[in-house]
């Protein structure tokens, strides 16, 4: 247990890698090689250039995959507007917000699961004694919350707690243990599986389970079973200062933006390392995710998921349906308008509160990654918008 009772200063320690060879990337090819067009690709400069007009955001980089190579790279206007400007580029960090929850914390349980350290059938209440499910207005107690419920956010939790509301029930202070033993005492909205809401608290949970489960902080965990394994060199938690002068600022608290420091109250609250938040990369490390996502499970000859994960993991789970959720990615919820209107129902992918989006499809072997820090300076930028534009102006690049 002693993971569980980890200080503060243990997470805030250096959790990206140290490079040992030179940073792995994908190859690049032009878009007629993949049979894609340049021509109708050029578009996202004009897309991009009225985004950037309305000042919905500072800057983006937008990263395009297809047949395991990149097509299409590039950076568009600021990295930030305050204290003062500075162009945005292709290699900078973003904080990824919630596509946190799919790349970190839903893998590392389909590794523990393929380990056979846990089931997706299994209670929280196994891992968590006093997880409380669902009960009735007669006090009747409704089914477990299930390790499948949290993945697909049906499983009753609410949205979110301020930090406020977290600071009253615990003080301040607080650890993942207290918290999640919190999050497990709250009345549920509804009983396990019957409705979707979105839910940071069934994420902030789950990344309790995968450390109690391992033993290892889930910053640990993911570094050692995913982002070295696949030399995601760029990817990780808490950016060191070292790498501080890379990393794309988001909203301005106290005077000063966020930098390097994830935006996300409640995992700054856990020390910068959550299940549902804090997660930050560049373009091309998520492009090396997406590929290994679309080659089911490997990438250079580095296996991290079975195939069978991989498809169970990114199709609608069948217990779910009525959520168009699969295990920890979208297909087709509310939530799930990044993927634009041409890609098929096999698609997949995850948005993050900062602006942040990634997006595959299976049938055309394309991915499309799009970063933005719409939260700079005030938190009032909007991106959902762009990222179905970008995503329609790609898929309409397929030719073949």
């Amino acid at each position: 247990m002693a993971i569980l009772k980890a200080t503060a200063c243990t997470l805030l320690l250096c959790l990206f890698l140290v490079p040992e060879a030179p940073a792995q990337r994908l190859p690049e090819a032009e878009p007629e090689e993949v049979g894609m067009s340049r021509a109708q690709l050029g578009l996202l400069d004009r897309v991009m250039a009225e985004a950037l007009q309305k000042r919905d955001f500072p800057g983006a980089v937008i990263l395009v995959g297809r047949e395991g190579k990149i097509v299409f790279r590039k950076a568009y206007g600021l990295s930030q507007w305050v204290p003062d400007e500075r162009p945005m580029r292709v290699d900078m960090f973003f904080d990824l917000a919630s596509i946190t929850k799919p790349v970190a914390t839903t893998t590392a349980v389909m590794i523990l699961l393929e380990q056979g350290k846990l089931r997706l059938w299994d209670s929280v209440s196994d891992f968590v004694p006093d997880f409380e499910p669902f009960r009735d207005e007669e006090g009747r107690r409704g089914e477990p919350i299930r390790v499948w419920h949290l993945l697909t956010h049906t499983s009753g939790l609410l949205p979110f707690l301020r930090n406020e509301e977290i600071e009253q029930l615990l003080g301040i202070p607080c650890t993942l243990d207290d918290l999640v033993h919190c999050i497990g005492g709250l009345d549920k909205l509804y009983p396990a599986g019957e409705e979707f809401l979105y839910s940071d608290l069934d994420f902030i949970t789950l990344g309790f389970i995968v450390e109690t489960v391992s033993g290892r902080g889930l910053a640990d965990f993911c570094r050692e079973h995913i982002f070295a394994p696949l030399k995601m060199e760029d990817t990780g938690f808490n950016p060191p200062e070292n790498l501080r002068s890379r990393c794309v600022p988001t909203e301005v608290l106290e005077g000063e933006p966020l930098l390097g420091v994830v935006h996300d109250p409640r995992a700054r609250l856990l020390g910068g390392v959550a299940g549902h938040a804090g997660l930050f990369s560049t373009a091309d490390d998520l492009s090396i995710f997406a590929q290994m996502l679309l080659d089911r499970g490997e990438f250079a000859g580095v296996r991290i998921l079975s195939p069978l994960s991989v498809d169970r993991m990114t199709e609608v789970y069948p217990r779910a349906a009525f959520a168009g959720r699969a295990l920890g990615w979208d297909l087709d919820s509310d939530f799930s308008t990044n993927g634009g209107d041409l890609f098929g129902p096999a698609s997949f992918g995850h948005t993050g509160y900062t602006g942040t989006s990634f997006w595959v499809d299976p049938e055309t072997r394309t991915f499309v990654i799009f970063l933005t820090n719409r939260v700079h300076p005030d938190d009032t930028g909007e991106a959902a918008t762009w990222r179905s534009r970008v995503a329609n102006v790609v898929a309409a690049a397929i030719r073949d």
